[in-house]
């Protein structure tokens, strides 16, 4: 108790103590003493506040100029958004106004149960009729930063995303189960058409697609259902809703309307001659 009481009564260390009083008497600490001393203190002072008042009156001045840049920059990047976006409209406009011709062009090739049978196998005729709806989503749970995940693939990292790889299944095991059309969130698919994975973002023909994912097929609606969740890539969907939580909803619909391809691009192709002509 004699320690603390003393550490309580003297916080100063007693050397301390008795450097500063002699410091006191000899009249070293303090303002100084001199005119000198006096001068270059007051000198200090101004000095100082002058280099504050500098850098004040800089920033100052200095403000509207980066409020004028920031404000340009900004009316620069509305601009080209604007532009870019019209650019947007133009593509499509002009994607539609092809689909139409071709489109146009098989009607006036005659043969109208073929030509008919043609564009609903090319995807370039909207096509109406029974079929199926399948609805695939995340995962209720899913973000874009887990960890351990046993399906980690470069761009997807948690394991309660649908992948490109889950969609392309999907739409592979309804063509066997006997779609006559099949279409992702209103974008219809063709024989060249790709599911591809930009990032975390699942690209149907270069174009960007957003969760939930709704798949609509047409064709024998109740048998291609039953075949569908019967088959190894409905079991696989399945298997992703029981291990991972991805969510799915599958019914039959009596009327689906698919819209036509933007557009259908002919790689090749050559006319066909009969033998013995020149």
């Amino acid at each position: 108790m004699s320690l603390l009481t003393n550490v309580m009564d003297h916080s100063l260390d007693d050397g301390y103590a008795e450097a500063a009083a002699r410091k006191k008497a000899s009249g070293d600490g303090g303002m100084p003493k001199t005119l000198r001393a006096k001068l270059g203190l007051a000198a200090g002072l101004v000095l100082a506040a002058l280099v504050v008042t500098v850098g004040a009156a800089q920033a100052r001045v200095a403000a509207p100029a980066v409020a004028k840049e920031r404000e340009e920059l900004i009316d620069r990047i509305d601009r080209e958004t604007e532009s870019a976006d019209k650019l947007e409209d133009s593509v499509d406009e002009l994607r539609d106004d092809v689909g139409a011709r071709q489109r146009e062009a098989l009607r006036k090739t005659g043969h109208s149960d073929q030509t008919a049978l043609l564009g609903l196998l090319a995807g370039s005729t909207e096509v109406r009729g029974p079929g199926v709806k399948l609805v695939v989503d995340d995962a209720k749970e899913a973000t874009t930063e887990g960890e351990g995940d046993p399906r980690e693939t470069s761009g997807f990292s948690d394991t309660g995303r649908v992948r490109d790889r889950d969609m392309q299944r999907v739409v592979n095991g309804l063509w066997e189960s006997g779609a006559e059309a099949v279409s992702i969130n209103g974008q219809r698919l063709t024989t060249l058409s790709a599911i591809r994975a930009a990032g975390d973002a699942i690209l149907v023909d270069n174009k960007p697609l957003v969760p939930p994912y709704t798949v609509l097929a047409v064709g024998d609606g109740d048998g291609m259902s039953t075949r569908f969740q019967n088959s190894a890539d409905g079991l696989y969907l399945h298997a992703l809703q029981e291990n991972f939580g991805i969510r799915t909803a599958i019914s039959v619909e009596d009327d689906l309307r698919l819209p036509a391809a933007p557009s259908v691009t002919v790689r090749t192709a050559q006319p066909k001659t009969e033998k013995g002509t020149s």
